[in-house]
């Protein structure tokens, strides 16, 4: 068998896991679900569960790829390039959001889980992903900064970025408006002040 052929057959193994333990998880709650009861669920060894994920995070971990897979197809939408860095970046945090709200309590849960006191481990992976996925967010949103301004960026883009997670997750209005509007404020604001200091900087022309 082509070992391509395998590798797909992982990854369908793999979603498959994972889409029985968010319907569990919907059911049970998140904090109650084991992976024996993905492993009942789905008639398949433990074994199964462990080739494809070593422990129960991990399941979260590929929930979130799956938004950051969303976040990444985004960028391929016709006339992508031709919209200003402001919506591309609305857009990319969007698209990351709504691959999740399936799931959106589910994935509040998730994240309760990781905050556990007893779970350092888990949280230490959490600051991972907020830094790769906003690195995502900046590649797809096709920021040009580099250096001082580039760090400065990263840190105002995941204050914006967990500002509007933190209201997305206990957001109960319609199609999310009130998540949206949130995120284009704090976007404005952020663009606003840019601009007012990139005139200050050196090289950059300067008021009179």
């Amino acid at each position: 068998m082509p070992p391509d052929h395998d590798a797909a057959n992982d990854a369908t193994r793999a979603d498959r896991i994972l889409d029985t333990a968010l319907a569990l998880g919907e059911l049970r709650g998140w904090e109650s679900l084991h992976l024996h009861h993905i492993a009942r669920e789905l008639d398949i060894p433990l074994s199964e569960i462990h080739r494809h994920f070593r422990q129960k995070d991990d399941l979260t971990e590929a929930w979130f790829d799956r938004a950051d897979r969303a976040l990444l197809a985004v960028s391929e939408m016709p006339g992508w390039t031709a919209l200003a860095p402001r919506e591309r970046l609305f857009q990319a945090i969007t698209a990351w959001l709504d691959a999740l709200r399936p799931h959106r309590r589910l994935t509040r849960a998730m994240l309760g889980y990781k905050l556990h006191p007893e779970h350092l481990h888990l949280q230490a992976h959490g600051l991972t992903r907020i830094s790769r996925t906003v690195q995502w967010i900046r590649e797809v949103a096709q920021l040009p900064a580099t250096g001082v301004r580039q760090e400065a960026e990263e840190v105002v883009l995941t204050s914006i970025y967990l500002a509007t997670l933190g209201q997305w997750l206990r957001d109960e209005s319609p199609h999310s408006s009130a998540t949206r509007k949130l995120l284009q404020r704090l976007l404005g604001t952020a663009e606003s002040v840019a601009n007012g200091v990139g005139r200050w900087l050196p090289g950059s022309p300067r008021e009179s």
